[in-house]
């Protein structure tokens, strides 16, 4: 039997934010698994079309094996696709977008959908415990699975669970590097919560300093609350759209 294609005005688009090393990836993960949304991380998109050898993949290939930053309309069109594929009823964008411009051309391709940012998601930290979990953090250059030595190891020491590859220390998870790079989050990411509420999108903010179960707590709780105000929200905005 034929699958009927879901409307794409149904479906629950919500936003993930914080300073690197707040946990979102892991959260991100957890809620998508949940609710059985899918969870849309511009690093997996990256990885499965440059492997895949699409025409988006050879492209942004081009960028990163000069050293260069892959474009955002290159970003932006790999969105745009895995949204059209997005047979759930909800997606999560972890890790994007990253700055007002780019919040700008995912809200051009939502208009096109007839769907705006639901929820924005907003985890916090103090900057120390940051600091700690990412000079802790392990990953698989492979899979891109992430591991912590301090919050959460593989079963074997520098061993991928999921493939088995070594696991490695990037060059920008050192203490100082990770300071330079909240720095850039303050100046360039935070400021979309501002441009999240301008926009009508409920903000929730979470105490991200905890276990990944506590934290995993706080945000069905955030979510939880807020499904009634949700539909409110989309119903005031339907005027706009």
């Amino acid at each position: 039997m034929k699958r009927r294609a879901r409307d794409s005005r149904s479906l629950m688009i919500l936003v993930l934010l914080g300073p690197p090393g707040v946990g979102k990836g892991t959260q991100g993960e957890l809620v998508a698994g949940e609710r059985g949304w899918r969870r849309i991380a511009t690093g997996d998109l990256l990885r499965v079309a440059v492997r895949g050898g699409t025409e988006l993949g050879r492209r942004a290939k081009c960028y990163m094996d000069a050293g260069e930053l892959v474009p955002d309309e290159l970003i932006v069109a790999m969105v745009r696709e895995a949204l059209a594929g997005a047979d759930a009823d909800g997606v999560v964008f972890d890790g994007f977008p990253r700055t007002e411009a780019q919040a700008a051309a995912l809200d051009e391709v939502l208009d096109g959908l007839r769907r705006p940012v639901d929820r924005v998601l907003v985890f916090e930290a103090p900057e120390p415990v940051v600091v700690r979990r990412l000079s802790g953090r392990r990953s698989c250059p492979s899979c891109g699975a992430v591991y912590n030595v301090y919050l959460a190891p593989p079963r074997e020491d520098e061993r991928c669970e999921r493939c088995g590859s070594e696991l490695a220390r990037r060059s920008d998870d050192e203490p100082e590097t990770v300071r330079r790079r909240l720095a850039v989050y303050r100046e360039e990411t935070a400021p979309l919560i501002a441009y999240y509420e301008r926009r009508g999108a409920e903000v929730l903010r979470v105490a991200a300093d905890g276990t990944v179960e506590e934290v995993r707590c706080r945000v069905r709780e955030a979510l939880g609350r807020t499904g009634s105000s949700t539909a409110a929200a989309r119903s005031r905005r339907a005027g706009h759209l």
